[in-house]
Parts: structure tokens; C-alpha cells; sequence
């Protein structure tokens, strides 16, 4: 493919295609490549209650297609490839995909982060039926019930410290004897009245018909089985940032995420970040909405200094 586009952004999520959306608003040839459909992770949530303008909330895929046909209803295009690498330095930045090369002189990078998953069976059977990755997302969906919580660092602590206003009970499952979380969130947590520790366990079973509706989880130093019965699961146990295309060329920080401040701007002109690839305290939907515009903006003013070099 011999045509060199203004915008290529790479990730098909909120903040991939609100850059999408405002950069093809100002009149910049923008393509948008996503491996799966629009949403990213979001797309994977049932029900999103904190992104504005929603009274009654709405699911991720729902709301990930009205942003692509959104961006798409100024010009933007969709191309659904999966990148297996990128030359991301020089004026003409080269993205080769499953559908050939692509070659932009600005890039976007929304690739987004996974959490990190127990890895055992039936997970994905459950996943938005009863277990999940993000509390402040899907805390809402376990209302007034009993919890598990799995992780014991800094975001497990969080979200077991949101749950316990939220539900009946919350079991904190950690397989060391004390927490990684910084000591800021220990009394908070020792003090909530209706949250339970297993410590030195890992869950090793996820039980139900359709629906989660408990799990069974072993304790490490005696090799016991409990069965706690839950209405949901939330994994906090990490996230791994899409970054490995990008290693070598760019400044990540020790996480793996993309070194970028609130200007989206990264170790290379003309190369940004969005979304939950990059460092940032806090990855929701519509933080990576904020940096989709904040791209555009400086995308567009990186063209305009290449334009006016010329």
C-alpha cells in the first residue's frame, strides 16, 4: 500500500477512536486499524454506568460501535488487521499488518492493556457473567451480594475497599500472608466491617451453571478446599500493557506502559499515546476519551509543523 495517511491510529477503543473522531473532524486522512471489533476491552463490559450522557447506562459494544460510526461519519475508516510490527521513526511512520503495510505520517497508539487472568478453566465461560476485571466498571452488577476479590497489590485493595460499600460481604483471596498494597490502604481495609481475608490461598475452581455462583480455593500451607459461594469474582491481580511492538523504540516505563504525559506525546515526534497503554493514574473509559482529544490536538499541530517545513 503506497498511500501515506495523516493519522494511522492503532486500537479501535474509546480513545482510539475519539482521536478518530476529532482528527477526522479537522480534515486529516485518519484510519483507524483494530484486530477484533470497536470497543477494545470496553467492548467486553455488559453494563457501563460511569461514562456521561447514559441515564440508564449502556453496554460496551453498543457504545463502542456509536464512537466508530461517530468518527466514521466524518471520514474516518475502520480497517480490521492485526499489526505484527511498526517502524514507528522518521517522517513516514510503517505499520505492517495482516492486510499489508500501512504508512502514516502521524500515529496514534490505543492498543490498550489486558488484565491479566487466573488462567484457569472456564474463565472466559464467566467472564461478564459473574466475573470481572474492574470494579469501578462492574461493581454495580454485584449490588448487595457477596464478592470475591483476588489480588492483594494496590489495585486489588482498591477495589475491595469500592466493593465493600457496594455488597454485602467482600472476601479478599491473596496467595501471600500480607498485602503488596501500599500501607495507605491496610487500615481502611482491616477496619471495613464486612471484609473477609483468606490468606495464602489461590482460587482453583470457578463454579455455576451459566452464571458464576462460586469458587473453590486452596490454602497453600495445609493444601485445604472451601468453597465460598459468591455472586461475582473480581480478578485484580495486574494488567499487561499491548506494548511488546513497540519495545526498543519507545520509552516505557517499568510496567511495560508507554512513557506519555497529559500530552500524549511519546520518546518519537509524531507518535502518541492513549488510553490504557500509557502511564497514567487512572484507566476508565472516559479518562482514554480525554486522551483520544488531547492526540488529535497535538497530532494535528505535529502535521502542521512537518506541513510547514515544506
Amino acid at each position: 500500500m503506497d498511500k501515506i495517511h495523516d493519522v494511522l491510529i492503532l486500537g479501535g477503543g474509546p480513545g482510539g477512536y475519539t482521536a478518530a473522531l476529532y482528527c477526522a473532524r479537522a480534515g486529516l486522512d485518519t484510519l483507524v486499524v483494530e484486530k477484533l471489533s470497536a470497543g477494545g476491552q470496553m467492548a467486553l463490559t455488559q453494563q457501563i454506568d460511569n461514562y456521561p450522557g447514559f441515564e440508564e447506562g449502556i453496554d460496551g459494544f453498543t457504545l463502542g460501535e456509536r464512537m466508530r460510526q461517530g468518527a466514521e461519519r466524518f471520514g474516518a475508516r475502520t480497517l480490521l488487521a492485526e499489526a505484527h510490527s511498526a517502524e514507528l521513526t522518521g517522517p513516514v511512520k510503517k505499520i505492517h499488518t495482516s492486510e499489508g503495510t500501512l504508512q502514516a505520517r502521524a500515529v496514534i497508539l490505543a492498543t490498550g492493556a489486558g488484565a491479566r487472568p487466573l488462567g484457569l478453566e472456564r474463565e472466559d465461560e464467566f467472564t461478564g457473567r459473574g466475573l470481572y476485571y474492574c470494579a469501578a466498571c462492574d461493581g454495580m452488577a454485584c449490588r448487595g451480594k457477596t464478592v470475591v476479590v483476588v489480588g492483594g497489590g494496590n489495585t486489588a485493595a482498591a477495589d475491595a475497599l469500592l466493593l465493600s460499600r457496594l455488597c454485602e460481604k467482600v472476601i479478599l483471596v491473596h496467595r501471600r500472608g500480607t498485602l503488596k498494597a501500599t500501607k495507605i490502604y491496610h487500615e481502611p481495609l482491616f477496619k471495613a466491617p464486612n471484609l473477609e481475608f483468606h490468606w495464602n490461598s489461590q482460587v482453583t475452581a470457578l463454579l455455576g451453571e451459566g452464571r458464576l455462583s462460586g469458587v473453590e480455593i486452596r490454602q497453600n500451607e495445609t493444601g485445604k478446599i472451601t468453597r465460598l459461594d459468591c455472586a461475582g469474582i473480581f480478578v485484580s491481580i495486574g494488567r499487561s500493557p499491548a506494548t511488546e511492538l513497540f519495545r526498543g523504540q519507545l520509552e516505557l516505563d517499568e510496567g511495560g506502559y508507554i512513557q506519555a504525559d497529559e500530552t500524549t506525546r511519546t520518546s518519537l515526534p509524531g507518535v502518541f499515546a492513549v488510553g490504557d497503554v500509557r502511564t497514567k493514574a487512572v484507566r476508565q473509559v472516559v479518562t482514554a476519551v480525554g486522551d483520544g482529544a488531547a492526540a488529535s490536538h497535538f497530532a494535528e499541530e505535529y502535521l502542521a509543523g512537518l506541513d510547514a517545513s515544506h
